[in-house]
Order: structure tokens, then C-alpha cells, then sequence
């Protein structure tokens, strides 16, 4: 599958290269430095294009960039009606510290609100990308970490998850796009975890549920 990432900062690099490890090919694009594409594609066996390009010739797309960077990614993007785009964005100011949309709202249904044709889900951001490289020499083992996916189309959904698999994490269904209200503000719980806390920044997170004798179900 050709995946094309439209963001090539540390989450899109790191999971450009972890899909084509996976047996993908991976289509950078979207970076300051057109070096760093080229490097990323060599690296990868992949390729590099322009955003237009790179929409255009992908089966799937992974939108990685800063908010701030969102409406210039999305017009360069062009015609995005029926892709399938795994969005990882948080709604976050210039300075990381707050979320711009929230509660009421919120970057996923924003995003698919702006650019109603294409196919939202919403995946890998509650996760730092220092997790993937671990997650992903790890994903032979049956305890995987979960991933909170949500989104409104079940076939968008279906591709998500099995790209999410290939990483080495365990999809958790987390119903439609308006749950990104509540998981937006937990991707922030995760990052202060991650970047705030003592430990490192290679964290992930297993939910359970048990049953009334207080056994894992």
C-alpha cells in the first residue's frame, strides 16, 4: 500500500519508516527541507513528492503536522474527495501549552467539517513518537499497547486499524468523530506523562476491563 505522509516531522518520519518496514511505501512530503525528504525516501526505499502529488498517488494519507500548519497542508492538498487520511493532529497553540478548539468542538470534526469529502479517522495522537520504534520491535508480543481510533467511516476505520496493527499497537474502537472532544484533552494527559513526567517519553497505555470477580476479561 502506498501511504503518503503530509508532515515529515518525528511522528510522520518515524512512521514512514515503520510502514515500510512493514512491507509499505511510504510518499513523504510537506517539510522546510527538501533534503530531508529525499533522505527519507532513500532511507525508506519510498518516495518523495509535493503535497498535490502525493495525495494524488497514495492510497492512504497520514496528516502530521502542526496545527498551525493545517490550512496551508490542506489547500496545497487539493481535490481530497474519498481518501481515506489518518489524522494524528492535536489542536494545540504555537507554544504546545493549550488546546485552540475544545469541549465543544474539536480539531478531528473541524478538519472534516473544512474538508467534508475526504475520509477522517483519527489515530496516533495519544501515542509520542518515541513509543513507536519500541512498539514496533515489540509487535510479535500478544500484551500490544492500545491506540485510541475514532472516526465516522467503518471502511476508513477498517484500513486505519490494520496500518495501526502493523506498527505493533492493538486498535481500540473509540466510537465516532466526536469523541476526539474528550480525546484531544487526553492526548494532552499523555503528553505531560510522556515529556513531563520522570521516565521517558516512550510511554503507551493498555486499557482493561474486568469482570465482577475482578478478573481481566
Amino acid at each position: 500500500m502506498k501511504i503518503g505522509i503530509l508532515g515529515s516531522g518525528r511522528m510522520g518520519a518515524t512512521l514512514g519508516r515503520l510502514w515500510a518496514k512493514a512491507g509499505h511505501v511510504p510518499i513523504f512530503s510537506y517539510s522546510r527541507c527538501t533534503n530531508k525528504l529525499e533522505t527519507l525516501s532513500r532511507e525508506t526505499g519510498g518516495e518523495h513528492a509535493s503535497v498535490a502529488e502525493t495525495v494524488a498517488g497514495a492510497d492512504v494519507l497520514l496528516l502530521a503536522v502542526h496545527w498551525s500548519q493545517i490550512e496551508d497542508v490542506l489547500e496545497q492538498a487539493g481535490d481530497l474527495d474519498g481518501k481515506i487520511i489518518l489524522n494524528c493532529c492535536v489542536p494545540l497553540n504555537d507554544s504546545d501549552t493549550e488546546l485552540v478548539i475544545g469541549t465543544t468542538n474539536s480539531g478531528a470534526e473541524t478538519l472534516a467539517e473544512w474538508r467534508s469529502e475526504a475520509r477522517w479517522v483519527a489515530c496516533f495522537n495519544t501515542c509520542p513518537s518515541e513509543s513507536l520504534d519500541v512498539v514496533f520491535s515489540r509487535r510479535e508480543q500478544s500484551d500490544r499497547p492500545h491506540l485510541l481510533t475514532y472516526g465516522d467511516d467503518p471502511g476508513a476505520k477498517d484500513t486505519a486499524k490494520a496500518l495501526i496493527r502493523d506498527i505493533g499497537f492493538e486498535p481500540l474502537e473509540a466510537g465516532g468523530l466526536h469523541t476526539a472532544r474528550f480525546v484531544e484533552p487526553f492526548a494532552m494527559v499523555t503528553a505531560e506523562l510522556a515529556y513531563g513526567q520522570p521516565g521517558g517519553a516512550e510511554l503507551i497505555y493498555q486499557f482493561s476491563r474486568l469482570d465482577r470477580d475482578g478478573n481481566r476479561i
